[in-house]
């Protein structure tokens, strides 16, 4: 039997087309594939620390003894404990401490230790509290092995003050006079408390306990011979005379805090 080459053509050409057809469809029972893993991001760098915030390092404190010379009969005791009570008030916005102060009212003259960053600042708290500015405002060191106050009717204060010159005195020199003062002080019934020292200048302030100005200066020339240019008798603030300070102060508005 005879196929003609037409039919052939047809029937492989047919064969081809479901040959190509099969190939194009997936079988059902073939797994499908996994699919492929996520590329992994990286992990975001960690942020610097932040840098620590250095403190403000808190301004450096000098020691002083400002020195008022106001004339006799125009304050009292009770005026100056209420000018401190004000000091007090306001010292604090400018990193000041007023410690204490001696007064003796005949002459006028008032002995403040303060400590402070510089001698404007501590003048800055006079000024603005009362008005009242020192005549000196003197760098001073503190002395060495202060003494206590003894209890004693018979004893009263004193400030003997040394104007020794510049150049002429140092803090050692003066500590080791102060250490003879102290060996034979007792023998005249008599206290050297504190000193403080002005080395620029050459002046010492002694505080002491005496009878009087003469047993506290036979001390002094009998230890070592330097006697002081002037002693005057002084009073230390009283409990009393701060509260009736405080008393009339209560109810003045605060001090703001400087924003300079």
């Amino acid at each position: 039997m005879k196929i003609s080459n037409h039919f052939l053509s047809v029937v492989l050409l047919a064969s081809g087309t479901l040959a190509v057809s099969g190939c194009g469809q997936k079988d059902a029972s073939a797994p499908a594939p996994e699919p492929e893993p996520a590329a992994e991001e990286p992990a975001p760098e960690p942020e610097p620390a932040p840098e620590p915030v250095a403190e403000a390092t808190p301004p450096e404190e000098h020691l002083f003894l400002d020195v008022h010379h106001l004339g006799p009969g125009k304050f009292t005791a009770k005026d100056v404990a209420a000018a401190h009570q004000k000091d007090l008030a306001v010292e604090g916005k400018y990193n000041v401490d007023y410690k204490n102060y001696w007064f003796n009212e005949k002459t006028g003259d008032i002995y403040c230790l303060v400590e402070a960053p510089s001698a404007e600042l501590a003048t800055k708290v006079h000024k603005e509290a009362h008005g009242m500015v020192a005549d000196e405002v003197l760098p001073v060191e503190a002395g060495v092995m202060p003494g206590e106050m003894k209890d004693g009717k018979k004893l009263k204060l004193f400030m003997d003050v040394h104007h020794l010159g510049a150049g002429k005195v140092t803090a050692e020199a003066v500590a080791e006079a102060h250490k003879k003062d102290l060996a034979i002080q007792d023998k005249y019934n008599v206290n050297y408390l504190k000193y403080w020292v002005d080395v620029d200048k050459g002046d010492v302030f002694c505080l002491v306990q005496a009878p009087n100005a003469k047993a506290a200066a036979k001390v002094h020339k009998k230890a070592h011979g330097m006697v002081a240019d002037s002693i005057e008798e002084v009073h230390a603030p009283t409990v009393a005379a701060a509260e009736a300070a405080g008393d009339e102060a209560h109810g003045e508005e605060a001090a703001k805090p400087v924003t300079e």
